[in-house]
């Protein structure tokens, strides 16, 4: 089929909108059935929560890396032949946006439960073997990847305990002091794009 700038921008305009949607089911359903599997291992819901928070921010963390190894590649071999309409880069995305078989998530799954284990935000040694949410990482591995291959890509945040609540990036837990001006801590990231909340995290406030 014939390139188009409109088209290109149609088809990233769908792209993006699955992708968002699929960020939102993660933290929907996914996201729970992990609290319920570690659950069975945990009893203290923060430490529960605390993990999955972790577990997204790394599953984020290796799968930008892995995708920026990969574009180096993809472009170095594109470039030999590119002649367009497109731009080379635009390529390079296109490319790998069809081919996501070349990601390695596998390797990217056991970086983040390698990154886990260390976590100091984590009692260690761990009262669970995280590959218990081995399919919420691989999950959000291949969502954070394919995110990367959009103009511009989609990130999440990251948060610190302990800074100012802000309401424009994310919602209260039920269970949080609604009048603490603190975050205490995260239960799920917000999803940017280029510094704009596209969908709203998580926190717990606490005084």
């Amino acid at each position: 089929r014939t390139w188009s700038p409109a088209r290109a921008r149609r088809v990233s305009a769908s792209r993006r909108a699955c992708l968002i949607a699929r960020f939102g089911f993660i933290y929907a359903q996914e996201r729970l059935d992990a609290e319920t599997l570690l659950r069975a291992f945990i009893c203290d819901m923060e430490t529960v929560q605390r993990i999955i928070y972790i577990a997204a921010v790394e599953s984020f963390r290796a799968a930008k890396m892995a995708f920026w190894k990969l574009k180096i590649n993809v472009k170095e071999t594109l470039a030999l032949d590119h002649t367009g309409p497109e731009s080379l880069e635009v390529a390079v995305l296109d490319y790998i946006a069809r081919h996501k078989d070349l990601y390695d998530v596998c390797g990217s799954v056991d970086e983040v439960i390698c990154s886990m284990n260390m976590s100091p935000k984590i009692p260690y040694p761990p009262e669970v073997d995280f590959i218990v949410i081995s399919t919420l990482i691989r999950e959000l591995c291949c969502l954070a990847f394919a995110m990367q291959t959009l103009v511009p890509p989609l990130d999440i945040a990251f948060g610190v305990d302990g800074e100012l609540f802000n309401r424009t990036m994310y919602y209260r837990s039920f269970d949080s002091d609604f009048t603490a001006p603190f975050v205490a801590y995260h239960i799920w990231p917000a999803l940017m794009e280029n510094g704009a909340v596209i969908v709203k995290g998580e926190v717990v406030t606490k005084k």
